[in-house]
C-alpha cells in the first residue's frame, strides 16, 4: 500500500467532507450529542472546506490515493485533524501532526495550540500536548491544548 501526506487542493474539498463528517458521526458521535455532531459537521460541507482551503494550510494523508486522515494548520494552531475511524491507531494522525510541527517549526513558532475534542484528548497527550483549559460552545466541551519545544 502506497501512502503519502501531501497538501490538500480545492479538487480534495468533497473527499476531506465525507471523511469529516463520517469521522464525526462515527468516532466523536462516542462522546458527543447528535446535536453537537449535526452542528459541527454543518462547518465542514464540501463548500466550508473550500473555504478553509483558502484560509489555512491543509494537508491529507492518503493510503492508494484515497484519502484517509486531513490536519490543518492555521498560524500555530492545529485545526480539523481527523483520520477515517477504519485508519486509526495506525500511525497516520502522528505523522500529519509531525508534518504540522515541522512546518511550524520551519515558520518560526515555538509551539503548537489544539482545540481538541474529548474524542482526541489521549492522542494529543501521546504526542506531548498539555490541557490548558477547557471551553464551552454551547454543550460542546473542547480541551484547549499546547505543545512547547
Amino acid at each position: 500500500m502506497e501512502d503519502l501526506i501531501r497538501m490538500a487542493t480545492r479538487e480534495d474539498a468533497a473527499n476531506i467532507s465525507e471523511l469529516i463528517v463520517n469521522t464525526l458521526r462515527v468516532s466523536n458521535g462516542r462522546d458527543y450529542s447528535p446535536d453537537v455532531i449535526e452542528q459541527v459537521q454543518r462547518s465542514f460541507s464540501p463548500q466550508a472546506v473550500l473555504v478553509l482551503l483558502g484560509k489555512r494550510q491543509v494537508y491529507v494523508a492518503t493510503l492508494n490515493q484515497h484519502i484517509v486522515a486531513t490536519a490543518s494548520l492555521d498560524q500555530d494552531v492545529v485545526r480539523s485533524v481527523f483520520v477515517e475511524p477504519g485508519c486509526q491507531g495506525k500511525g497516520l494522525g502522528k505523522r500529519l501532526m509531525e508534518r504540522l510541527q515541522s512546518v511550524a517549526v520551519s515558520q518560526g513558532f515555538t509551539k503548537l495550540h489544539v482545540p481538541s475534542s474529548i474524542t482526541a484528548e489521549g492522542f494529543y497527550r501521546s504526542l506531548g500536548f498539555d490541557r490548558v483549559r477547557d471551553e464551552y460552545h454551547g454543550t460542546e466541551r473542547t480541551i484547549i491544548m499546547q505543545k512547547q519545544w
